[in-house]
């Protein structure tokens, strides 16, 4: 059933688990012969457990527009770019363990073939504050467009709607008792 020599140099009584596996080495070709003799449904958990970690990127057309945005703006820390030096392609940061990245059109069309269009409302970008109404007056007042002012919504929730610079959606929320 093992065909690399990790496996006979580990010798392991049993079928260890895919993330053992991987671990100590185990090429694709056991590491899929591991999940195929495995249950359906124990082989689909043990398979989502080889992600680390994700976060959202979003296209930008404007990636200087987009750092002042989430960095400047919202409190992001800058964590990665690429190129290191210059104006950047590809950005990654960081709120309190949130992930965001922004990479530009270019690169999306570059890299991955695809035609980026920035702003369209797929999604929101979630961002929790401390006091709406504040938040909300401060980007305004930096120029964000504010496309619902503050209001309470359900769950004791206090929410606002903004754009970033390319179009996309975000929105900020706090808990309506903690205003």
């Amino acid at each position: 059933m093992w065909t690399c020599r990790t496996w006979t140099a580990a010798s392991l009584g049993t079928a260890p688990s895919l993330r053992t596996a991987a671990s100590l080495g185990a090429c694709q070709e056991c590491l899929a012969n591991l999940a195929h003799h495995r249950p359906a449904r124990r082989r689909q958990l043990y398979l989502l457990n080889v992600f680390v970690n994700g976060f959202v990127n979003l296209y930008t057309r404007d990636i200087e527009a987009g750092l002042h945005f989430y960095r400047d703006l919202l409190g992001f820390a800058e964590t990665f770019r690429a190129p290191a030096d210059g104006i950047p392609e590809h950005v990654e940061l960081q709120l309190n363990g949130f992930l965001v990245g922004l990479g530009t059109v270019e690169a999306a069309k570059r890299v991955h073939g695809v035609e980026a269009a920035p702003g369209s409302p797929a999604m929101v970008l979630v961002v929790w504050t401390d006091n709406v109404d504040k938040a909300c007056e401060h980007l305004a007042a930096a120029g964000v467009p504010v496309l619902q002012p503050p209001h309470n919504t359900g769950n004791n929730n206090r929410n606002a709607l903004l754009r970033d610079p390319d179009g996309n959606l975000v929105e900020i929320v706090a808990k309506a008792s903690d205003r």
